[in-house]
């Protein structure tokens, strides 16, 4: 197990630093470059844009500039802001429990919603609710995130005018019930994928165990129903699903983004945009690691949780 995990962190480690370099060298490749924005005041010569390049040091070579950054950000400095001379950790940290307290609202509505589905309709396979639950998954998967948050706010916020149409709360109350009403249109949003997904996946693999010969055993042997799907099925069903849970954040990342920025939520994935926009790459990079370290500890939390539902996989790995 030690071999294991001490591998799976070496990987992790190596792909965090590739990952590292080709972000660092896209963004500072990109036309226009991170002096961009200063170059179109006017009041800026030649001479000023110089200098503060010479202040930032942009005008080292690439290869050493991100030396220079990497080893900064091992040390816990992650440089500042171009935008308001922040340290680029404090507006990230400020930025992560909204997206922190999205992604967990909307994996849990996705994984209940999920495993619920898709073990009915392997249940009562090719019944009218499997063929619905189907389409219903294939539609969530084919519409675009923006689309769906739209026509969210369009019904249930101009039409009906039962929720927020933005914002992690009303300015003024920050109360718990105020909070859930906001989450509740960007969760539901953020789960759509994702709960496609887990349906599917549930329904294939709980289709795979309920005709095991143990299943055919129980049977035989006069075990409810009830008991062979809670006890016996749906327990090795949901093994595949640690799996899933690991690979699904970087989805839940990536729709946070446009998912935040059609409700103005105040995350992680508006403050990329922003930063974008802005051109405020160390904030940029700095957005882009501490993604890939999630995703990265999703997948090792993936890896070590199914090493212990089944230690097969570790003494292979």
């Amino acid at each position: 197990m030690a071999t294991f995990l001490l591998r799976r962190f070496a990987q992790a480690a190596l792909l965090l630093v590739i990952v590292s370099m080709i972000g660092f060298a896209i963004l500072h490749l990109a036309p226009g470059g991170p002096l961009s924005q200063y170059a179109v005041d006017g009041n800026m010569t030649q001479a000023d844009l110089d200098r503060l390049a010479e202040q930032l040091g942009l005008n080292r070579p690439l290869p050493i500039q991100y030396a220079e950054w990497f080893f900064r950000m091992l040390q816990g400095d992650w440089g500042l802001s171009y935008r308001d001379q922040q340290p680029v950790l404090h507006i990230i940290l400020s930025h992560l429990g909204a997206t922190l307290e999205l992604m967990l609202t909307a994996t849990v509505l996705a994984m209940i919603l999920g495993v619920w589905v898709g073990t009915l309709g392997a249940v009562r396979r090719y019944s009218l609710f499997d063929s619905l639950a189907t389409i219903g998954a294939m539609v969530a998967l084919s519409i675009p995130t923006f689309w769906f948050g739209l026509v969210i706010i369009y019904v249930f916020s101009v039409g009906l005018d039962w929720l927020p149409s933005g914002n992690r709360y009303t300015i003024g109350d920050g109360s718990f019930l105020n909070r859930i009403h906001h989450l509740i249109g960007p969760s539901l949003v953020l789960a759509l994928v994702s709960t496609a997904v887990w349906s599917r996946y549930m329904r294939s693999s709980m289709l795979d165990v309920i005709n095991q010969d143990y299943i055919r055993t129980a049977r035989a042997k006069g075990v409810s129903e009830r008991n062979i799907l809670f006890r016996h099925a749906m327990r090795n069903a949901l093994l595949p699903m640690i799996t899933i849970a690991g690979v699904q954040i970087p989805t839940l990342l990536s729709g946070a983004l446009v998912t935040e920025t059609v409700f103005t939520w105040p995350g992680m994935g508006r403050l990329f945009l922003d930063s974008i926009s802005y051109r405020d790459y160390p904030v940029v990079m700095g957005i882009l690691m501490f993604s890939a370290v999630l995703v990265l500890l999703g997948s090792l939390l993936a890896d070590i949780l199914y090493s212990v539902a089944d230690p097969r996989i570790s003494r292979q790995g």
